[in-house]
């Protein structure tokens, strides 16, 4: 393939291009010419162009994006002055309200109606299962889950609202 060719080519996708890049893009994460930018790469790096250039770009920006996004979740932002570890550890006081306010949340959700106290728990699992997953293991329909979700969590703000779910405790008592 001649040089005239491949920049005919990269000529003709830079539009589609531009527009995956600036509806993929993640405004936390990585913008749109950044995006554009490392597909560019991506794309001058192949020993060949692509059978599909439109469909391999689409792919490309959508794994770029991926990318990113992981990128930014494992990077921990600090400034001149800031320790990483001290910022990145809560504190025991942090862990022990976290820990007081999640047993709160399930003595609160095992009180509620029907499905709820279920769905509720796996709603809150520390494995953090995706929608399929939960109407899988309950045996309800997926598009049931989010209406019975909305339910539940009414009900769970009620409870939680009127102090039902975690009764005050005085002195030594068990």
């Amino acid at each position: 393939m001649t040089p005239r060719v491949r920049h005919e080519e990269l000529t003709a996708i830079r539009p589609l291009l531009a527009a995956e890049a600036a509806a993929e893009s993640v405004p936390a994460c990585v913008e749109a010419a950044d995006l554009e930018q490392s597909v560019w790469l991506r794309l001058l790096e192949l020993p060949e162009p692509p059978p599909d250039p439109a469909r391999w770009l689409r792919r490309a920006v959508r794994a770029e994006v991926r990318l990113a996004v992981r990128r930014a979740r494992r990077e921990t932002p600090y400034g001149p002055g800031r320790h990483l570890a001290a910022e990145a550890l809560p504190s025991t006081e942090q862990q022990v309200l976290a820990a007081e306010q999640r047993r709160t949340l399930l003595a609160a959700a095992r009180r509620l109606p029907g499905r709820c106290p279920e769905l509720v728990s796996a709603l809150i699992s520390r494995s953090d299962p995706t929608y399929r997953e939960i109407s899988r293991e309950l045996g309800i329909s997926q598009g049931s889950l989010g209406p019975m979700r909305s339910r539940c969590l009414s009900c769970l703000r009620t409870i939680l609202a009127t102090g039902v779910a975690s009764p005050v405790r005085r002195g030594n008592a068990p």
